[in-house]
């Protein structure tokens, strides 16, 4: 089950008494786990019928204990077990979780590991309760998550927005939302959030950024890289060369994949790279300027550039310095 579905029903007053939340995608475990302790009971029942244990300070008795009290001026009772994955002897909670109390609602967040499908435990957690399974959104997917999020507050927000934020934040979900949140609050009456918003709010420049690096790459525009490779040297925290790396070698390995492609439909290459539809004009006009031969190239110098970055025969040449050269040599193939 899904963590929207979870709260979907959550909201409409459908409750299991058992719900066991893993994976390694913290957002969404965070989402149920704060809905839970904020939303279910009103503020008048939770005095009384919120309990909150922490993993590496409990001991499962104590919580089982919990769990087997009935509620107080109340249907139902919350108890919230966090960060389960940090404690001791956790299955023994197999006896609760086998005859559980229905007016008690037993929510636990198992982070960044998951239960052994083969314990007689994990076959109890889904057969008695409610199991959400997390795992981390893939690069090509944060886009349309980041572009869903802003229509679900009821607003739109610009192509170039979008991979500004995404180029720049990563895969930090929470730390996504919380962005646009900020944007949203200062943004008035209107209903689209654009880059000079980007800009201006969250402080990433919408003229020099990875994202702007990346296009002038794909057209060879060798002026425009230098110049933003400057402005990266002036601000180090603009644009990391660690940030700029994967990001250019996710770049070049899909017009790596387009050149294998029979097809340049859209549709074909948007589905064949996994990546938005309205992405795909970017590719296919920079699969143009790039040979296939071109593209191998700048994939090995992006490789033998990244090792320098670290250390790797390399006696400390800046990092500027180091996407100077390496942009010169890709552009120069």
């Amino acid at each position: 089950m899904s963590h929207e579905k979870i709260i979907t029903e959550w909201k409409k007053k459908v409750y299991k008494p058992f719900y066991w939340l893993e994976g390694e995608e913290e957002y969404f475990i965070d989402k149920v786990m704060d809905y839970a302790e904020h939303n279910i009971l009103s503020e008048a029942e939770t005095g009384f019928n919120l309990t909150v244990f922490y993993g590496k300070d409990a001991a499962w008795p104590d919580v089982i204990n919990a769990c087997r009290r009935y509620p107080m001026f109340s249907e139902r009772q919350v108890v919230l077990l966090k960060e389960a994955q940090q404690m001791k002897d956790i299955e023994k909670l197999e006896s609760y979780v086998e005859n559980p109390l229905g007016s008690t609602i037993l929510v636990v967040s198992y982070k960044d590991k998951k239960i052994d499908g083969r314990t007689k435990f994990a076959k109890l957690l889904k057969e008695r309760g409610v199991l959400l399974s997390t795992r981390k959104i893939y690069e090509n997917q944060l886009p349309q998550w980041t572009e869903e999020i802003v229509n679900n507050h009821g607003y739109e927000i610009s192509r170039k927005a979008i991979m500004l934020l995404v180029d720049h934040i990563g895969n930090d979900l929470s730390r996504i939302e919380n962005e646009i949140e900020k944007i949203l609050v200062n943004l008035g009456k209107r209903k689209t959030i654009n880059e000079d918003d980007i800009e201006q709010f969250i402080g990433i420049s919408k003229e020099f950024n990875v994202f702007e690096f990346q296009n002038a790459l794909a057209a060879k525009d060798l002026s425009g890289c230098i110049r933003i490779v400057q402005y990266f040297e002036d601000n180090p925290k603009a644009a990391p060369i660690q940030l700029i790396f994967p990001s250019l070698y996710s770049f070049f390995s899909k017009l790596y994949m387009i050149h294998g492609l029979n097809s340049r439909d859209e549709k074909t290459v948007a589905a064949s790279l996994g990546v938005n539809p309205f992405f795909v004009k970017d590719y296919l006009k920079a699969v143009n300027a790039y040979s296939f031969p071109e593209v191998e190239k700048a994939i090995l110098l992006l490789h033998h550039y990244n090792l320098r970055s670290v250390g790797i025969a390399d006696i400390g040449t800046e990092d500027a310095s180091l996407l100077k050269e390496m942009v010169y040599k890709i552009i120069a193939a």
